[in-house]
Parts: C-alpha cells; structure tokens; sequence
C-alpha cells in the first residue's frame, strides 16, 4: 500500500468557532456542512484537520489530542505567532483557545515541540521529526534545567498546570551559588507563562520582576534571548 493519508477528526462545541480560530492560523476552510451533522474539514499546506460539532460539549473535558511532526517547530509557531497578533493583538498563553512556545521535550528524546489547544479542547501537538532532526538532542545539564524539563512535560504535555508549577516553585525556593543564571531566567520566565495559564496576573508580575534581577554576562544575555523574548510578549499580555 502506498499514498496512504490519516486525518484526525476531532471534536468541539461548535465549528463555526473553530473555522474562526484555524483561519487565524494560516488555514482555509475546504468543506463544511450542518446537516445530517456538523462538520468541517480545514487545510493548511500539508495540515490536515477535520472536526465535528457536539451539542453541549464541554472544550475543558476534551480528551482530543494529535500530533503534528515537521523539520521546522520554530517556523510553524512564528506563523501562529503572527496569525494570533493579527487577530487579537497578541499571541494567546492562557485560556482555551491559547499556544505554548516551543520547548524541548524531556518525553520525546529532548526534541523541540509546542502545543495549540484549540476552542474544542483539543491539543494539537506540534513536534520535531526525529528523522530531520539536525543533532541528537542533549540531555539538560544542572539543577534547574532538570526542574524545567520536568515541568514542561507536566504542563506543556500532561496539562497539568499546577504539578508543573509545584517543580518550578521547589527548585526556585532552594537557590544555589553554582545556578546556571540563563536556566535561571528560562525557569522563571516558564513559570510567569504558567502564572497567565492559571489567570494569575500577580504572580506574572512578580516573576517577569525577578528576570530583570537575574545578572547576565553578554554571552549568556544572548542565549536567554528566547526566554527574553517570552518575557515580552507576557507582559504585553498584563497590559
């Protein structure tokens, strides 16, 4: 057998609302019908993702889940990035819908990965192909690291916002002389993101604070950047 294509078909509590939030991210609508069920099918490039409408469903229940494998993790989240500005003048990190950022995945071999979880619940679970992986993926290397790497496959995997926020809290609570500063600021900035999750605006702030306390040489400035860059975009969410 050859040419074989399997789409996910998912569910939501009405399509008109997930036609609205796809089209945010780059895809066209290709069917959709009312009767003898609500349905829709939506493309984008070589992304295939069809849903179907039930009443009374409830997106906070949603078991819906698929996953995305591409060379450019990176690429595709700046797209979303930019769809989400477009739309809503920022990109969305909490509520439902809202997206993740990209982050190595401690369950997945080390690979990068990020998440959408759309107006249905559903995750779609954007990640590395193994095969077009540039370098093996390294293991994270000190105290922090390792508590980031727990926490991301908690929240950003599991879903489960509060235990990840359990490991970062713990971690931060016990700071230790050789921390690596730039794991510092990824830890901190990682738990601001949960903070917005869980509607905590306070709690942003306080930690999007304490990244501008954490002192950095030039060379480790430069490889927080990412984490920077999050940082920004949090607080243009407070305001």
């Amino acid at each position: 057998m050859t040419n074989e294509v399997t789409i996910p078909l998912l569910p939501c509590a009405s399509i008109d609302g997930i036609v609205n939030f796809y089209e945010v991210l780059g895809f066209r609508m290709m069917y959709k019908q009312r009767k003898p069920n609500p349905y829709v099918s939506l493309q984008r490039e070589d992304l295939h993702l069809h849903f179907f409408e039930i009443a009374g469903f409830d997106p906070e229940q949603s078991y819906g889940s698929c996953l995305v494998l591409t060379s450019d993790i990176e690429g595709l989240h700046r797209a979303f990035a930019a769809g989400m500005r477009a739309a809503y003048g920022k990109v969305l990190v909490s509520g439902t819908p809202r997206m993740t950022r990209p982050r190595a995945r401690k369950n997945n071999d080390g690979l990068g990965g990020f998440s959408v979880i759309d107006p249905g619940g559903n995750w779609i679970r954007v990640v590395r192909n193994a095969a077009t992986a540039p370098e093996p993926a390294t293991t994270p290397a000190g105290r922090l690291a390792k508590a980031l790497a727990n926490a991301v496959v908690q929240a950003d995997s599991r879903g489960d916002v509060r235990q990840a926020i359990r490991i970062l809290d713990s971690a931060l609570a016990r700071p230790q002389a050789d921390d690596d500063p730039v794991a510092q600021v990824e830890v901190l900035v990682y738990r601001a993101e949960l903070a917005m999750v869980l509607h905590d605006p306070e709690t942003t702030a306080e930690m999007l604070a304490r990244v501008e306390r954490v002192v950095l040489s030039k060379d480790e400035a430069e490889r927080a950047a990412p984490a920077f860059e999050n940082a920004a975009e949090l607080a243009a969410a407070l305001r």
